[in-house]
């Protein structure tokens, strides 16, 4: 079987989770079984198809199945959204059509990436503006303390999810033609090889742009996903040790330093530590209330809502999302905030167990796998880069997010990819996805 069979094949079992996820959401609402599930089945089918149609002509030696997973991811989203609002599955379901088709796009246009190469410093300015551009007066809107999205009229969007990328490339650029000179250049000192300061500058901005996240942004999880990435691609780049070890050390001092400052930070973290703080959960006895009350709510509703879900789960649509209690009218209160963000791994979680958490992750890592078996087949060096880092920097969202929820490291607004409620992340990946399927097509080529 080709490929591109095994890529068309492997795309039926997001129609039938798709199928199956509404038909249980339509018994749990409605108490009977109606054909919209299958129609909705059929019509997510026919959208993947078309995606594996541009595949089959634009890159028919590309990997065979990182498209079927983004499949089952999207379609997993879309039924969890679909069960918290329909409004939230209806602009999501808007928004993958138009990822879909910017993918397309990028893989019907953008035939040779090595091009990318002529313009890293001006997409390394652009993708920095981006990142600045939600402080702005006017456009600029925080979220839950931090500054992540930018509207302008009636468009809203996440300027850190196009940042990633043009960061990803500029550094794949960049260390193709420095990796040497960081790897043998410069001088020693207290016994260790530093390269030269005009070749190692630009990736000591990197770290600044990361410190500057969290002055500025307040987002202590995009900035831990840039500078991951960029120890990841450095390390790749000259197989030294010393530069992740150092660059680890140097975030972690920057963070302790800058973090201390930043009252947002703070509490992220105070959250993190002591959830369960009457204090910090909101507790209705405590008067009078402080300006940290309330903040770990969220963390400690999320961690209520796995240990809930047990092994199995209560079923799709069985989550209780909001209490509703009769005085004098009614008043709701959520019991999982940013069910359709930020928790939505809490929200599948308590639906389908352990064992729906562990598959979702398993999907995660095998794109990851993909991702980095792409890298190894590359055939040059700003492919590989290229490659690793993209793979790199997808790996880190998923550990920020999901890792904030589990309680691993402090909750941060990173998005979960291809699932969680949002165009921003759905545009931005699915161009990640299309540069991945490039970079596979040209590895897996044969030579002739």
């Amino acid at each position: 079987m080709t490929a591109r069979n095994r890529e068309a094949l492997a795309l039926l079992p997001s129609a039938l989770l798709v199928t199956a996820g509404f038909t249980a959401i339509f018994l749990k609402r409605d108490e009977f079984l109606s054909d919209a599930s299958l129609a909705y089945g059929a019509a997510f089918l026919a959208l993947c198809l078309i995606g594996h149609l541009v595949i089959r002509f634009t890159a028919p030696n590309a990997d065979p199945f990182l498209f079927p997973i983004v499949a089952l991811l999207a379609c997993f989203g879309l039924v969890e959204l679909y069960r918290i609002d329909v409004s939230f599955a209806q602009a999501q379901a808007q928004w993958f059509v138009v990822g879909l088709g910017l993918f397309a796009v990028t893989m019907i246009v953008l035939r040779d990436y090595h091009q990318l190469e002529r313009y890293r410093y001006t997409i390394a300015v652009a993708s920095l503006l981006l990142l600045l551009l939600p402080r702005l007066p006017v456009i600029g809107q925080a979220t839950n303390g931090a500054y992540l999205s930018i509207k302008i009229g009636p468009l809203a969007f996440q300027a850190a999810e196009f940042a990633k990328l043009g960061i990803v490339i500029f550094l794949a650029s960049y260390l193709r033609d420095t990796r040497q000179v960081l790897i043998h250049g410069g001088r020693k000192v207290l016994g260790v090889m530093l390269p030269p300061l005009k070749h190692f500058g630009p990736l000591l901005a990197i770290w600044g742009t990361a410190m500057v996240m969290l002055i500025f942004i307040r987002d202590l999880g995009s900035s831990l996903m840039f500078f991951g990435a960029f120890l990841a691609l450095i390390y790749v780049a000259t197989g030294k040790l010393r530069y992740p070890l150092g660059g680890i050390a140097a975030f972690a001092a920057g963070a302790y330093v800058v973090g201390g400052q930043v009252s947002h930070v703070q509490d992220r973290v105070a959250s993190w530590r002591q959830p369960f703080d009457p204090v910090l959960f909101g507790s209705s006895s405590i008067e009078p209330r402080p300006p940290e009350f309330g903040t770990s709510y969220q963390l400690a509703q999320s961690l209520f809502a796995q240990a809930d879900g047990g092994l199995f789960g209560r079923g799709f649509g069985q989550a209780e999302l909001a209490t509703a209690v009769s005085d004098n009218g009614t008043v709701t209160t959520s019991l999982l905030p940013a069910a359709q963000t930020d928790m939505i791994y809490a929200l599948i979680t308590n639906e389908t167990g352990l064992l729906g958490a562990a598959a979702i992750l398993l999907a995660y890592l095998l794109f990851i796998h993909r991702g980095f078996r792409v890298a190894i087949l590359a055939r040059d060096p700003f492919s590989k880069l290229l490659a690793t880092g993209l793979t790199a920097v997808f790996a880190l969202q998923v550990f920020v997010i999901v890792g904030g929820v589990t309680k691993v490291i402090p909750l941060t607004g990173v998005t979960m990819p291809f699932i969680s409620y949002g165009g921003s992340s759905i545009l931005a990946n699915f161009v990640l996805l299309a540069l991945l399927m490039r970079v596979s097509e040209e590895a897996r080529r044969p030579t002739r």
